[in-house]
């Protein structure tokens, strides 16, 4: 994805500044439209759900952000008391923020050390929210069998620290790309910058019905 979005109601191009510093807090940003609760920027912090990662929270001049649009609208729990045209300021909610970073990284993590113990399962389905993360595959047998060896890697890669890099496929500069040592993974979310801001990584089986499983996956 590019440093920029696109808004639907006026075509509003907004400056995702998310991508050039994911622990930048709050900054100002110019109001280019506004529709009922929804407001367009020309430039944001928020993230908006985008390859499993939910949208952030936050505010803009102390009203609250209850979520983000595709398209980074943000929708506000209320009408706001500003105008088009106006400097705003947005607050993250930073600690909620940097925990879905630690966690996506973790979920990662985990996905590679699966790959390393059982080759490469179809994924079916992810998702990494405020509390937890999860990966879904396609898998018969109970994956739990194997977690073990798959917590060894894990705590291999943790046991010492690791930079995680993100950069941009030199071919097609819209897609970035998670890498920690040898392993890259398209990815659109955001992540910490090393494998000591994760902690403790634990995971729980959960099944889906016949040939599906789930590891959710937590982070202390």
């Amino acid at each position: 994805m590019t440093p920029w979005g696109r808004g639907e109601s006026s075509m509003v191009a907004t400056l995702l500044l998310f991508y050039e510093d994911a622990y930048l807090r709050e900054t100002d940003a110019k109001v280019m439209d506004i529709r009922d609760r929804t407001v367009w920027l020309d430039r944001t912090i928020f993230f908006a759900e985008s390859g499993g990662q939910v949208s952030d929270r936050g505010t803009i001049n102390g009203v609250w952000v209850v979520d983000m649009t595709e398209n980074f609208g943000h929708v506000l729990e209320r009408r706001p008391h500003f105008s088009v045209g106006d400097v705003v300021h947005l607050v993250l909610d930073w600690d909620r923020r940097y925990r879905i970073m630690r966690l996506h990284s973790a979920a990662h993590i985990v996905y590679f050390a699966v790959r390393e113990v059982l080759g490469e399962l179809r994924l079916i389905g992810s998702h990494v929210g405020e509390d937890k993360a999860r990966l879904d595959f396609e898998y018969h047998g109970r994956i739990s069998e194997h977690f073990p060896e798959v917590m060894r890697v894990i705590d291999d890669t943790l046991s010492e620290p690791r930079n995680i890099e993100i950069y941009r496929h030199p071919e097609r500069p819209e897609i970035r790309i998670w890498r920690l040592g040898r392993w890259e993974i398209p990815c659109s979310g955001l992540h910490v910058r090393s494998t000591t801001e994760i902690g403790r990584i634990t995971i729980k089986r959960r099944n889906l019905g016949r040939g599906k499983e789930r590891i959710e996956i937590y982070v202390d």
